[in-house]
């Protein structure tokens, strides 16, 4: 948690049984739970329930996403599902998106849920990692990286320009992973628009 805390500029909160809450300013940005391995995604929807691939639905109101405001620096600002074998049928069940093919491999989700079709997270097919990705913000990726390596954390991905942006990818000390993107203008970068 102070490793995210120190390069994403988290305001930390210790929670009852050993979890921690990181915060940028009013908004709720992670939870850590004691004894959790990895991330964990919850996605909008109706009534609560576990999906697959360390995902859940929850039935509250979304912090983050593309009917949220803008994300902040450290804030959640995308996630993709990295799987080697894609069964996209599922998500357009479960959560009732739409698949739009993006790029190669990768194709967007998108939802109508709140009004006109807005994307809501991507997948890529790939054997290089699996599971959500999730993508925090920041003001400037290079910096971030500087502060990645100034905690003892490492960037797996040095800076670099794809469809969603500027990104690279960090890893802390202590193992979890993700994607920094620098300045997104809405949720996704550049797909939110």
């Amino acid at each position: 948690m102070d490793f995210f805390a120190g390069v994403l500029g988290w305001t930390v909160i210790a929670e009852p049984g050993g979890s921690f809450s990181g915060w940028v300013g009013d908004r709720l940005a992670a939870q850590v739970v004691a004894g959790d391995r990895g991330w964990h995604v919850f996605f909008g929807g109706d009534g609560p329930r576990g999906l697959t691939e360390d995902s859940s639905v929850d039935g509250g109101r979304v912090l983050h996403g593309p009917w949220a405001p803008p994300p902040r620096h450290g804030e959640p600002c995308w996630v993709e599902l990295m799987v080697e074998a894609p069964e996209d049928g599922f998500w357009t069940g479960e959560l009732g998106w739409e698949v739009k093919p993006a790029v190669e491999d990768f194709v967007l989700f998108t939802s109508a849920r709140h009004g006109e079709p807005r994307a809501v997270a991507g997948r890529l097919a790939t054997s290089r990692a699996r599971g959500w990705q999730p993508y925090f913000a920041v003001d400037d990726v290079v910096a971030a990286c500087a502060r990645v390596s100034g905690l003892d954390g490492r960037v797996l991905v040095e800076p670099m320009s794809v469809p969603t942006g500027l990104v690279a990818s960090v890893e802390g000390p202590r193992g979890g992973s993700c994607v920094l993107l620098e300045a997104p203008a809405g949720w996704g970068g550049t797909w939110s628009g």
